[in-house]
């Protein structure tokens, strides 16, 4: 096996003890502001704006670093609408026939139905796709290693990214999600892992009152 290149790591930068508790004290601080929000305006963001929150969550880590991703960015009006209306009905049949009680149940404090306007409304949909293997010029297949994982985490950059650049998102899974390869002509080594609604706060946004874990709650120290 050949090995890759090694290069010194001088891009790294060290910070005294109080300025990283500082950094980490800010940045934890920035995090605790953010909010799932279901109310969008329909402003448009700067599309740089955008370009740079999917480099940002394409600096995440992933297996064998094959970065197995690809985010559809639509903002077109139409396409949007396809998907809108592809989604609801996907919704429309879980809500009233596929869904656990249970499940039904963990979301009446949300007041989330199959509805999902927003998925017009706001300016920007970000489909992220999961590339399941990697296809090479002459055809061949390349295989991924950890692309749940890796998808996983460069989603959760993206989030940050996209709310520490002064916007709001929503996360949308419906089931199945098949319907996005279709409507925006992804190959069949894609998969969708979700869609991110992305855009401005309604002037009349409101979101739900809840509270997040306790570190005690989430973590161990050993």
């Amino acid at each position: 096996m050949k090995s890759a290149p090694m290069i010194p790591l001088s891009a790294y930068q060290e910070y005294p003890a109080e300025e990283m508790l500082q950094r980490s004290q800010e940045f934890l601080a920035e995090l605790r502001r953010r909010r799932t929000v279901r109310h969008f305006s329909s402003r448009p963001v700067p599309l740089q704006v955008i370009e740079n929150c999917l480099a940002a969550a394409g600096t995440a880590p992933s297996g064998a670093n094959l970065q197995p991703w690809h985010f559809a960015v639509v903002t077109d009006p139409e396409i949007k609408r396809s998907i809108h209306l592809a989604a609801e009905e996907i919704e429309r049949e879980f809500y009233h026939q596929r869904a656990p009680e249970e499940w039904l149940e963990a979301l009446e404090p949300f007041d989330v139905d199959e509805h999902k306007p927003y998925l017009e409304t706001a300016p920007c949909l970000i489909v992220i796709f999961e590339q399941r293997y990697g296809v090479e010029q002459d055809g061949s297949h390349t295989k991924h290693y950890y692309t749940r994982e890796s998808i996983g985490i460069a989603t959760g950059l993206l989030i940050a990214a996209v709310h520490h650049a002064g916007l709001v998102s929503i996360t949308h899974t419906p089931s199945p999600m098949e319907f996005l390869n279709k409507i925006l002509g992804r190959p069949a080594n894609e998969r969708p892992f979700l869609l991110l609604v992305v855009g401005y706060p309604a002037e009349s946004a409101q979101v739900p009152k809840i509270s997040k874990k306790s570190l005690p709650e989430i973590s161990t120290f050993y």
